[in-house]
């Protein structure tokens, strides 16, 4: 199975001032904004991953034992071949479903995301992250 981590999610307090940071630390650029019942936040990239960085409005998607107010890395993206396959192997290998579904049709943006053994968060996606390129530098 064809797996690359494309996608890298901080919980932040305020993510314009940590965009701003990353943008002026390490020429990362802006590629996109998200508003949304979940969560607000920017999203950055070099070219290759995908870097969100969100304030989440509620407890319940940051996972197993975490709050809204818990910073630091959030989850990691794994751009899989196949959606279906890649949910059965994490399932098979202890993953546990934490919330999100795969959508069918072009151009569909989806994330499904899982809790490991340990109770880390990643997400599984076939169809990738804006400013992310799935076989890297092109």
């Amino acid at each position: 199975m064809g797996a690359r981590i494309r996608h890298i999610a901080f919980n932040v307090p305020d993510p314009e001032a940590a965009a701003a940071f990353y943008m002026a630390a390490f020429g990362l650029e802006k590629v996109g904004e998200t508003h949304n019942p979940t969560a607000d936040g920017v999203y950055l990239s070099d070219g290759t991953i995908n870097l969100a960085l969100l304030r989440y409005k509620m407890d319940e998607p940051v996972g197993p034992g975490r709050t809204k107010d818990s910073f630091g890395v959030h989850h990691i993206g794994f751009w899989v071949d196949d959606a279906a396959q890649a949910q059965a192997d994490a399932t098979a290998a202890g993953g546990k479903w934490m919330m999100g579904e795969t959508r069918e049709g072009e151009g569909t943006f989806y994330e499904v995301k899982f809790t490991d053994p340990d109770g880390n968060v990643f997400d599984i996606t076939h169809n990738g992250w804006v400013g992310a390129r799935k076989d890297g530098p092109g």
